[in-house]
């Protein structure tokens, strides 16, 4: 599907999203977490929204890495640890983390 925007115009949509995320989460003070907010007629602390629309975020960012994977197909460079590489991942952050404890 070709909604006709660029990367570059995504790529300003996203930043703005989270400036707005995090100037909202900024603006919070240590009592505001514990208030009490009302989302789809549920009652949740402040807290339990941010984590519930955490959790969200992570789902959505999941659905739009699956669609890319898709897109790309054989081109798909993971974002994280290539699949069947973990051991050798592990043994490396071992290493650094030794490395910084010297």
């Amino acid at each position: 599907m070709d909604t006709g925007a660029t990367r570059a115009e995504l790529m300003r949509v996203w930043e703005e999203s989270w400036t707005v995320v995090f100037s909202a989460i900024e603006s919070l003070k240590p009592d505001d977490l514990g208030r009490v907010v009302t989302i789809r007629g549920q009652e949740h602390t402040v807290l339990q929204a941010i984590n519930r629309q955490v959790a969200h975020y992570a789902y959505h960012v999941g659905q739009i890495v699956l669609l890319a994977k898709h897109a790309r197909g054989a081109e798909w460079k993971s974002l994280s640890i290539p699949r069947g590489m973990s051991e050798q991942a592990g043994r490396a952050a071992e290493l650094e983390r030794r490395k910084r404890q010297e």
